[in-house]
C-alpha cells in the first residue's frame, strides 16, 4: 500500500512539474473559454470589443494546498493597427506561490481590400515581472539551505507571438519565457535556466449561411525547448445563438507524446502518458460572459479523481466594431 501512495505521489510530480512548475503562467484551458489573448500576445486587441477577463481554477479539492490560478486580463484596440493588454496573476502550490504582471503590444495588419473580408496578420509581444515566493510560517523544521523568514526572488520574462486569420481559418504560434531564468533561491542545477516553451494551434468554424449554428475543431500543440517535451490538445467547439446570446460548449482531449513509467506490485513496470479530458460550456449574455470549465485526468495513477475545476467571468467594452462577414468567434 505504501508503494502505491508514493509512487500515486511521485506522478503526481511529474504530472504538476510537467504542466506548471517550469512555466509563468501554465498553459490549461482558458483559451475554449474566449480568452487566446492568455496564450498568444498577438490576440490583444484583436476582437471587435476590449475585454476583460477573470479566471479562477482549483485542483482537487479533495487534497489541501492543492494548486490554485486566478487571472486577470484586459485588452483592447487602440486606433485602427494597435492594440495592447495586461495580465494579472496569482499561481499558488502548497507553500510556494508566484505572482507577476504582464503587459502586451500588439499590431494588426489587415491584408484584404476592406473589412467585409477577415485577412489579417497580428504580431504581439509581452513583457512580464514575477515574484516567486515560499512561505515558511507552516514548517515544523528549520532549512538551512534556505534559511528562515519567507523568502522571494523577483526575475523577468518575454512572450513574442504572431496569428493569421483568413475568413473563418486561424493560426498562432507563441514563443513563452523566451528569456533564460537563473533563480538560485528555490532551484537546483536539475531544473535547466531555459523555460522557452512553443505553441502552435490552428482551428476553423464551420457553419451554414442564416443558420443558428456553428462548430469550430482546433488543435493545440505544446513543445518545451529544454527538454523536447510535448503535447497536443484536441478540441471541438458548438455554438448554438439564441434569442438572449450564444450558447456554447465542447470539450478537449490533451495527450503527452512522453510517458512516465509507474509499477504497483515492485516487479512489473508499466507506462502511461499524462492524458486529459477537459468538458467546458459557456454563455454570452449581451457584453457579459459565463463560463465553467472542469478537466478530469485519465490516468491509471492519480493523485485524485475530484479534477480540476474553473470559472471564467467576462466583460466586453468600448464600441463594437462589427467589421467582418464571417463566423469567426474569436474576431467577432
Amino acid at each position: 500500500m505504501k508503494l502505491k501512495v508514493a509512487i500515486a505521489i511521485l506522478y503526481c510530480l511529474i504530472d504538476t512539474s510537467w504542466i506548471q512548475a517550469q512555466e509563468i503562467i501554465p498553459t490549461y484551458s482558458d483559451y475554449l473559454t474566449d480568452n487566446l489573448y492568455l496564450l498568444h500576445p498577438s490576440m490583444a486587441g484583436a476582437a471587435n470589443f476590449n475585454k476583460i477577463r477573470l479566471t479562477a481554477r482549483q485542483q482537487w479539492f479533495d487534497v489541501k494546498e492543492a494548486p490554485s490560478l486566478q487571472t486577470f486580463s484586459i485588452n483592447g484596440r487602440l486606433g485602427e493597427k494597435i492594440g495592447l493588454g495586461g495580465i494579472l496573476f496569482n499561481d499558488k502550490n502548497g507553500n510556494y506561490s508566484k505572482q507577476g504582471i504582464y503587459a502586451t503590444a500588439a499590431y494588426h495588419l489587415l491584408l484584404s481590400r476592406s473589412e467585409l473580408d477577415l485577412n489579417q496578420f497580428s504580431f504581439g509581444i509581452s513583457v512580464g515581472v514575477i515574484q516567486h515566493s515560499l512561505d515558511q510560517s507552516g514548517f515544523t523544521e528549520f532549512d538551512p539551505l534556505i534559511g528562515g523568514g519567507n523568502p522571494s526572488d523577483i526575475y523577468a520574462n518575454m512572450d513574442v507571438g504572431m496569428s493569421y486569420y483568413y475568413l473563418d481559418f486561424y493560426a498562432h504560434a507563441t514563443a513563452k519565457n523566451i528569456l533564460p531564468v537563473r533563480r538560485e533561491l528555490f532551484y537546483s542545477d536539475a531544473v535547466p535556466n531555459n523555460q522557452r516553451k512553443y505553441l502552435f494551434s490552428t482551428g476553423y468554424v464551420i457553419s451554414k449561411y442564416n443558420s443558428d449554428w456553428s462548430y469550430e475543431p482546433s488543435i493545440l500543440f505544446q513543445m518545451r525547448d529544454q527538454t523536447a517535451e510535448k503535447s497536443i490538445d484536441a478540441n471541438f467547439k458548438i455554438y448554438r445563438s439564441l434569442e438572449l446570446g450564444d450558447l456554447w460548449g465542447g470539450f478537449s482531449y490533451r495527450r503527452s507524446f512522453e510517458g512516465a513509467e509507474y509499477t504497483t506490485d515492485g516487479t512489473e513496470v508499466k507506462n502511461q502518458q499524462l492524458q486529459y479530458i477537459t468538458p467546458f460550456v459557456g454563455f454570452d449574455y449581451k457584453r457579459f460572459l459565463f463560463a465553467y470549465t472542469y478537466s478530469h485526468q485519465i490516468n491509471s495513477i492519480v493523485l485524485s479523481n475530484s479534477g480540476f475545476h474553473q470559472i471564467t467571468l467576462g466583460y466586453n467594452f468600448g464600441e463594437n466594431r462589427a467589421r467582418y462577414d464571417c463566423k469567426c468567434p474569436a474576431i467577432n
